[in-house]
């Protein structure tokens, strides 16, 4: 396999600087094209891409820039509200991100002259992960190096605080389980939180650290995926707190883990970027070796499309997409 990233993606767009986080909107937006936003060193995008996958007459990709709105400060995660809509009048974008002064802001546009953003500020260390309420969108969750997961409002105002051991690295909230929450620990500990009750009711434990990201899958509540040190580990929390399998993936840790939004057997993982290129795998619970595996140069980001088994990665002033099969 060639190791030309730009080879190696099925499509790639380039954008005007290094793309540091990369994300689809996982939510009915009531238009048949897919939102995406990315983040930079200080400015976050947020265009429309149709596939040939999905539409015959395109060859390829068809990406256009929506918006740019300027951030000031480098793009660490990017959540979508699923009160983001192109089909009402006028359009509504709402989207928060965490950036690297430990803030959160919450942008609403209308993509004409309505452009606000709010700041929520609580957090002392850097913020990994963000994710809004899945059904209404009034609810904002985050997950920081500060040892603490907190619940936010969108007025900024915090609903509820949880301490943890370690830092936190991943946040989900699952669209069929709205009272509870899933924090991923980097010492390898995963809590699920009963937020009317507020405090831990579960817990998976990787048996490897540094954990560096998991992720909650959307297609089969009792699955739930990490990679920790070198390995991709799944969980089925019906059977055990402990691993149910694990696999070495990449040579030099890995970094980000994400189940596809279609299937409950795939799912893609990231290593940390080496000195050039970071390695992208998918990987499929039926097959002993990934189903395909890419090299991004810088790589960083990594996200599902929300009906194909198709996925983004960021890179060096690109977006780069890789397709597989179910």
């Amino acid at each position: 396999m060639k190791h030309d990233s730009t080879k190696n993606a099925a499509y790639t767009v380039d954008c005007e600087d290094y793309v540091h986080v990369v994300e689809f909107n996982p939510f009915e937006s009531g238009d048949s094209r897919n939102l995406i936003a990315y983040g930079g060193s200080n400015y976050v995008v947020v265009g429309m891409c149709t596939f040939q996958e999905e539409e015959a007459d395109i060859e390829g990709i068809q990406y256009k820039t929506l918006r740019t709105f300027h951030h000031g400060v480098r793009v660490d995660s990017i959540a979508w509200s699923p009160e983001t809509r192109l089909d009402s009048l006028p359009p509504v974008i709402k989207f928060c991100t965490s950036a690297a002064d430990m803030k959160i802001r919450l942008f609403t546009s209308d993509l004409q002259d309505k452009n606000e953003y709010k700041v929520l500020e609580g957090h002392s260390d850097f913020i990994n992960d963000v994710v809004f309420h899945p059904k209404e969108g009034h609810e904002i969750a985050s997950v920081s190096d500060d040892h603490t997961c907190r619940i936010w409002n969108l007025e900024g105002k915090q609903t509820a605080h949880f301490l943890l051991h370690s830092p936190g690295m991943s946040v989900c909230w699952h669209p069929e389980e709205t009272f509870k929450l899933m924090v991923a620990e980097k010492n390898g500990t995963i809590r699920f939180y009963d937020l009317m009750a507020q405090q831990a009711i579960l817990s998976l434990e990787s048996e490897q650290t540094p954990l560096m990201s998991a992720h909650w899958c959307l297609k089969n509540t009792f699955k739930v995926g990490a990679v920790a040190g070198n390995d991709w580990i799944i969980w089925d929390i019906t059977r055990s707190s402990y691993p149910q399998e694990t696999r070495p993936v990449h040579m030099d840790r890995a970094h980000l883990f994400r189940w596809s939004a279609i299937s409950e057997n795939l799912f893609a993982t990231t290593g940390y970027p080496g000195k050039m290129t970071s390695q992208f795998q998918i990987h499929h619970l039926g097959h002993s070796q990934p189903v395909l595996t890419g090299s991004v140069t810088v790589g960083s980001g990594l996200s599902w499309h929300r009906t194909l088994p198709l996925c983004a990665v960021g890179g060096d002033h690109k977006l780069l997409f890789w397709v597989t099969e179910v």
